[in-house]
């Protein structure tokens, strides 16, 4: 059996190393995109991680990092946490926007009290909005097929 507390995941050059038992976990989802969050209260900062990349490597334009970020910010808590993330399914900005939610539900989960914050932002609401599926004899959801006279 592995001891967690000794257990350090280097990845990128970026080390770590959790503490059992001291972490708080959501989900947030986004379209396709499915996000795992852990946020480890911390007194020394590191970098985030995403799938075992720095979140600058794995969102290579900084909106899509700011918007990770965004969560954590306004609450002022970004220097507080260490967050690691496991992110499937969908493209950048529907992972960036599952994260962003799934960091928010962690938050709670450590303060209650950070709700009434993150729900005036609107970091709470998750957007069910997804592909509308394609029917038959259509070409695709709704545009239909080219109609001649003759």
């Amino acid at each position: 059996m592995i001891d967690k507390k000794k257990v350090k995941i280097e990845k990128g050059a970026v080390e770590e190393k959790a503490e059992a038992g001291r972490y708080f976990y959501a989900v947030g989802k986004r379209k396709t995109a499915i996000a795992q969050v852990r946020i480890y209260p911390t007194s020394t900062p590191t970098d985030t991680l995403v799938n075992d990349k720095k979140l600058e490597l794995y969102f290579s334009v900084a909106r899509f990092a700011d918007t990770v970020k965004s969560a954590l910010t306004s609450v002022g808590l970004a220097e507080k946490f260490n967050v690691t993330v496991k992110v499937t399914g969908g493209g950048i900005n529907a992972q960036s926007e599952a994260i962003r939610l799934g960091i928010a539900r962690a938050l709670i989960k450590f303060d209650e009290n950070l709700r009434k914050v993150l729900r005036a932002q609107g970091f709470l609401t998750r957007d069910a909005r997804v592909v509308e599926r394609k029917k038959p004899g259509l070409k695709k959801a709704r545009k239909s097929p080219q109609w001649a006279k003759r």
